[in-house]
């Protein structure tokens, strides 16, 4: 099994930056690959980025690239997401999760949920 927890969330303004962090623990934490999504209110829970314990492998949906990035420091079991010109429609709970099932964006797919971190864009 896989933990893990979000952290990092917090209210900014429109056009600033934010970096958010999952820290996972469990005992093939390699064998995973590593996700962040977003669900805003009202919203259906949408793919953002998935990164490889390696870092050589990222994923973006097409929202978020050029200002979003991705990343994993497997010496501290812990994957961030840089949030750069975040815009009002950004607003949502982030989760970080997990998946055994190599690089995909479908949220069931991925085996293991936080419990997310919100994350509020104002204009």
């Amino acid at each position: 099994q896989v933990q893990v927890v979000e952290s990092g969330g917090g209210l900014v303004q429109a056009d600033s930056s934010l970096t958010l962090s999952c820290a996972a623990s469990g005992r093939t934490l390699s064998r995973y690959v590593m996700g962040w999504f977003r669900q805003a209110p009202g919203k259906e829970r949408e793919f953002v980025a998935s990164v490889s314990w390696s870092g050589v492998y990222t994923i973006y949906a097409d929202s978020v690239k050029g200002r979003f990035t991705i990343s994993a420091d497997s010496a501290k079991n812990t994957v961030y997401l840089q949030m750069t010109n975040l815009k009002p429609e950004e607003t949502a709970i982030y989760y970080c999760a997990a998946t055994i099932s190599s690089y995909t964006k479908h949220r069931w797919e991925y085996n293991y949920w936080g419990q997310g971190t919100q994350v509020t864009v104002s204009s």
